[in-house]
């Protein structure tokens, strides 16, 4: 289908990505799409070394979150037409299967990265590309960004990498419905109204937001910050009763944390924890 990946290793910090730029600073990794003449499509190489980047992120103790965006004024215009969807209309079934595959191994990768992931969405943010925004754990929209699950648009079902799971849990089951039926653009003023966008920023701010919305929740406890990524997406397939004795169980972790120690005896001297990640 393709040439392998760029294999990522670790720390990330010194990761030079062939498909997309990274930076890393003050403990929160960058991620940005760089095709800004094409709004930042996604190719078979890209979701590939993007899948395992996000599964590589569990090995470096020093991110502690993580940023998407994209270059020139867009998130990602989703999958290439040229390099991935005429590629497509070539495969037999067998080949069909391990590119939807691949393509959903990228929101796996993503939802199993402990670290939070807070995407900054500009522009146009479409078919895959919205896929990645919806799989972050916070999005922050510029005005005028513009989101839409294209899928029905081209001939196929919504159920895409996990649209049907999770789009409904964060917007709502009638919401998701009709965009995944219709393909039409979200507004960012929709996407804020219906949970989708946390917040609505002026273009020149989203990525800063981001990035320091990231910053703060990196200097927060990492192992309950894990926890609690961890929690938010085990607790979907759980009942009430369930849920509640796994939360006993995870914050009783939490309570053996140096940093859950650090952050009383803080209190007691009336200052702020500083938290070390243990």
């Amino acid at each position: 289908m393709s040439k392998p990946a760029n294999p990522v290793t670790v720390p990330l910090a010194d990761y030079k990505p062939s498909h997309f730029l990274l930076t890393v600073k003050d403990r929160v990794a960058t991620v940005t799409l760089n095709r800004p003449e094409r709004k930042n499509p996604l190719t078979f190489e890209s979701y590939r070394e993007l899948t395992d980047f996000f599964r590589a992120c569990a090995f470096d103790d020093d991110v502690k979150a993580i940023v998407v965006t994209g270059a020139g004024g867009n998130f990602s215009s989703g999958g290439d037409v040229f390099e991935i969807i005429g590629p497509l209309v070539k495969m037999d079934t067998k080949g069909l299967t391990a590119f939807t595959r691949m393509t959903g191994d990228l929101v796996k990768a993503m939802r199993a990265c402990p670290q939070p992931i807070v995407a900054a969405v500009e522009g146009i943010c479409a078919g895959a590309g919205a896929i990645v925004a919806m799989a972050s754990d916070i999005r922050l929209a510029a005005t005028g960004a513009k989101v839409a699950f294209l899928f029905n648009k081209v001939g196929l079902a919504g159920c895409d990498m996990g649209a049907c799971a999770i789009l409904p849990r964060i917007i709502g089951q009638s919401r998701a419905s009709e965009l995944l039926y219709t393909g039409r653009f979200m507004s960012a003023d929709e996407g804020e109204r219906w949970g989708f966008f946390s917040r609505i920023v002026a273009p020149n701010d989203v990525l800063t937001q981001a990035v320091a919305l990231a910053t703060e929740i990196a200097n927060g406890p990492t192992f309950a910050n894990t926890m609690t990524k961890r929690m938010l997406a085990m607790e979907w397939a759980m009942s009430v009763e369930e849920a509640i004795e796994a939360e006993a169980v995870a914050q009783a972790l939490c309570m053996t944390t140096e940093d859950f120690n650090r952050a009383f005896e803080a209190f007691a001297a009336k200052s702020k924890p500083v938290f070390q990640g243990n």
